[in-house]
């Protein structure tokens, strides 16, 4: 089902219709654990951190559009639109943590282009946990919703 919404991204251009596959799933998910992993590498900074816990949870944002026939295309706003499309694939319930990841971004954008050490290690943690409850919660909708690809 398309909503009005992911209709009006489609007719806009910040989404495409696409056509996924199980490699590309699996892909998309081992590049989620790589970074997973790399998050906890405390040698780099908490901005280094953080971006790349971020990178995990697009990452997963991504799988669900894949899933479902989209892909956000290569221009400004690409990730607003992947994580604002949660909600409208997902459901309500994830519309909340779609909100939380939004306001990452935002905080993501200001460490990497305007200046260092805006993000704590208790921002990262809490990423980081955000981000491994959210992949099981992904894998779950995808063995329900497309169990092919999962």
């Amino acid at each position: 089902m398309t909503t009005t919404r992911l209709q009006r991204w489609l007719e806009s251009g910040a989404l495409t219709r696409h056509r996924t596959s199980r490699r590309e799933i699996a892909d998309l998910f081992a590049v989620v654990d790589r970074d997973m992993k790399d998050t906890r590498v405390t040698a780099v900074s908490s901005d280094r951190r953080f971006a790349i816990a971020y990178s995990a949870v697009l990452g997963l944002a991504s799988v669900v559009l894949a899933a479902s026939g989209y892909r956000a295309t290569a221009r400004r706003g690409h990730h607003a639109v992947t994580l604002q499309a949660l909600p409208e694939i997902m459901g309500e319930d994830v519309r909340d943590l779609a909100t939380y990841f939004d306001s990452c971004r935002t905080l993501r954008n200001a460490s990497d282009y305007d200046r260092a050490g805006v993000v704590s290690s208790s921002d990262v943690d809490e990423l980081l946990r955000e981000a491994v409850a959210f992949r099981g919660h992904v894998l779950a909708w995808l063995r329900e919703a497309h169990p092919r690809l999962a």
